[in-house]
């Protein structure tokens, strides 16, 4: 058995465990009635299914099937950072410009492997033509904000989150074939790191972090979700090139980039009133909602590994 066979076959195992502990709560404790937090738990785990699954399947087909993946989501999530963001009719050119023209060029420049143009491309060129592409249409009403917005969500929605796929350009001594793995550890120990914010929250949450972002994050919830976590990491340590201490050490940066993720995106929702940015996927909300502590911790995972372990 591969390793990635022994990954995901522990994933589905713990997955498995998950739905038994949820159908049981149902019964024993819901009594088969409604119950907000029981339901809230199973709805999760069914979407972690789903989810799973997709990205088993994306990692069938490798290269290809990640970036199509990656450029999905970010295509999904930009649309959900677009629907609840003030826009003109001004901003038509430069919206067109980030769906059709930056998004498929960011990933397109991964495909080939060009990393100098990739790092560059959306920081630099877009985020010059896309003002630009705006102040054309002679509309300065709130303009500053309006760009701002613009390139806020093709940084967040595009450029971060392809740093997900970015980690299979990455040449590693000793690690050829194998970038499969360092997607699957970023995922599994940030995604963990908020499930398990939740269940230490709800059994021991008493004292917020930031009552006014989320009402949900507590101090407790923060340090056992982020410790956990980063213990989870230690012991994937046979998955990546990093030893178990390295491993626990990167896992603990990303967790906490995760976490810090997290508060920026609850204030932007915050800011327009909303509890969610959408409602795609059952129990978690929209696309925003279950990456927003990946958009965060990817591009410095990414870095993290490019800096130290390749030549």
């Amino acid at each position: 058995m591969t390793r990635m066979q022994m990954l995901f076959t522990g994933v589905f195992g713990t997955l498995a465990l998950a739905s038994v502990i949820g159908g049981s709560l149902k019964f024993a404790v819901a009594r088969g009635q409604a119950h907000g937090v029981i339901d809230n738990l199973n709805a999760r785990i069914r979407a972690w299914w789903w989810m799973v699954a997709l990205i088993g399947i994306a990692f069938v087909f490798n290269k290809g099937g990640v970036l199509v993946l990656f450029g999905l989501a970010s295509f999904l999530a930009m649309r959900e950072f677009f629907s609840m963001t003030y826009t003109r009719r001004g901003d038509h050119a430069a919206l067109a410009l980030c769906f059709f023209v930056v998004l498929p060029v960011q990933y397109w420049l991964l495909w080939i492997g060009w990393y100098g143009l990739y790092a560059i491309f959306i920081p630099v060129y877009a985020f010059l033509i896309l003002p630009v592409a705006a102040v054309l249409q002679s509309d300065t009403v709130r303009f500053l904000e309006r760009v701002s917005k613009v390139q806020w969500a093709v940084m967040i929605c595009v450029y971060c989150l392809s740093h997900v796929p970015g980690l299979l350009m990455l040449e590693i001594p000793g690690y050829k074939g194998e970038n499969l793995m360092l997607i699957a550890f970023l995922i599994i120990v940030v995604q963990s790191s908020d499930v398990l914010q939740y269940v230490w929250g709800k059994l021991m949450g008493k004292h917020l972090v930031a009552p006014q972002l989320s009402p949900s994050k507590t101090v407790e919830g923060l340090v056992g979700g982020v410790l956990s976590a980063t213990l989870l990491g230690a012991a994937l340590w046979w998955i990546t090139p990093f030893n178990p201490w390295q491993a626990g050490a990167i896992a603990f940066v990303i967790n906490l980039m995760g976490f810090l993720g997290g508060l920026v995106m609850s204030a932007i929702k915050r800011d327009h009133g909303v509890k969610d940015w959408g409602a795609l996927i059952e129990g978690h909300g929209g696309v925003l909602d279950r990456l927003d502590s990946v958009v965060f911790s990817a591009p410095i995972f990414f870095h993290i590994v490019r800096y130290w372990w390749e030549p």
